[in-house]
């Protein structure tokens, strides 16, 4: 009985010390004192764009928030709330910013308004597939640039899911041409919004629960959303029939994003808990994105048609990508650093990626 007295007695203070001894280090390394909380509650309000339990996005948001009771041992409980209950959906950054709720999910791009380098965390048209976003968020100095720049709005970011490629969206007439875009009214977000303007398209920002009666009701022309399987959902074939396969978001990033104050004030344990989670969450989103757009494209209705945008659109659009990237870094410096972060990255990794996934996939066939 002394024997495993002593045996345990031992283990547990080894397991204190290299516990402090990482604390300590965190301390030194931040600059900051840890604030350990140990079984005390803590509990975020976290708002969504989404409605309540959105498949994918939002039920992804549901079972991250369910991975950090568990994992905390139900000291960290974040109550999730959808869009509209606390704050409007596109008003979730400035309520997060102020202070006014803990943490918010939504996408990147819908906050360029604010800085228009956010755009590039979205993801860029006919840029980095999902793959190659974390892997620059998370190697090629993606997150640090981001973390700055929401600083400034007292706010601290992570990856909060990934859809992989999108679909290029639902169309009432069919696209023959570059000059059938003249004057259409399309719901389309971020930097591929402003290269369809650039193609004579009027950009509309819509949140999810406004999208399929503007397109029934005609107020827009056609719509993009994500793929399959949420599009199914949203019911745009009853109302556009003809569906276009994708270039503007082959790897969009959402986010999980914190008040920063907020933030900085959580026990490192919850700290690695959220980091842990949101990793989790991410990689869910991504392969529930793909299992369920594969199932989905099976069961589109009868009148559906996909259709790849004419050569004619592609070339114009390459054209006017480079030509508002090229203005956008003329007017905005964190536009033009993030950029130049993004495209160090991609001319790093696109040898690798000719010779590895895009060689196989043309053997493949």
């Amino acid at each position: 009985m002394k024997r495993r007295e002593f045996l345990t007695t031992t283990a547990i203070g080894a397991t204190a010390l290299a516990v402090s001894g990482c604390h300590r280090a965190e301390e030194k390394s931040n600059g900051t004192s840890a604030n350990i909380n140990r079984g005390k509650k803590v509990t975020l309000k976290l708002a969504t764009s989404w409605p309540a339990h959105f498949p994918i996005m939002g039920t992804g948001v549901d079972r991250f928030a369910k991975r950090c009771s568990e994992l905390s041992g139900g000291t960290l409980e974040i109550k999730v709330f959808a869009k509209n209950i606390l704050v409007p959906a596109m008003q979730v950054f400035d309520a997060c910013s102020a202070a006014q709720i803990d943490a918010f999910h939504s996408g990147v791009y819908y906050w360029k308004g604010k800085n228009p380098a956010f755009s590039i965390f979205g993801g860029m048209p006919l840029g980095l597939t999902s793959e190659e976003m974390i892997t620059w968020f998370k190697f090629g100095g993606g997150y640090d640039l981001w973390r700055e720049l929401y600083g400034k709005f007292n706010l601290y970011p992570f990856i909060g899911g990934t859809t992989g490629p999108q679909m290029g969206g639902w169309f009432k007439k069919e696209i023959k041409s570059l000059a059938d875009l003249k004057g259409l009214k399309m719901r389309i977000p971020g930097l591929g919004g402003e290269v369809m303007k650039r193609l004579g398209v009027n950009p509309v920002l819509l949140p999810a629960g406004e999208i399929y009666t503007a397109l029934e009701r005609g107020t827009i022309d056609a719509t993009e959303w994500v793929g399959p399987a949420l599009d199914s959902m949203m019911g745009f074939a009853k109302a556009a029939p003809y569906y276009y396969t994708g270039w503007h978001e082959p790897g969009s990033i959402l986010e999980l994003t914190f008040n920063k104050a907020r933030w900085e004030k959580l026990s490192p344990e919850h700290q690695a808990i959220i980091a842990s989670a949101s990793n989790e969450m991410t990689l869910d989103m991504l392969c529930e994105f793909r299992y369920k757009n594969a199932k989905a494209l099976q069961k589109l209705p009868k009148n559906v048609q996909i259709k790849t945008f004419p050569k004619e659109m592609m070339d114009a659009a390459k054209k006017a990508l480079k030509a508002v990237l090229a203005e956008e870094s003329a007017k905005s410096p964190n536009f033009k650093r993030v950029l130049a972060s993004y495209e160090a990255f991609e001319k790093l990794n696109k040898p690798w990626d000719d010779i590895s996934t895009k060689n196989f996939l043309n053997i493949r066939g």
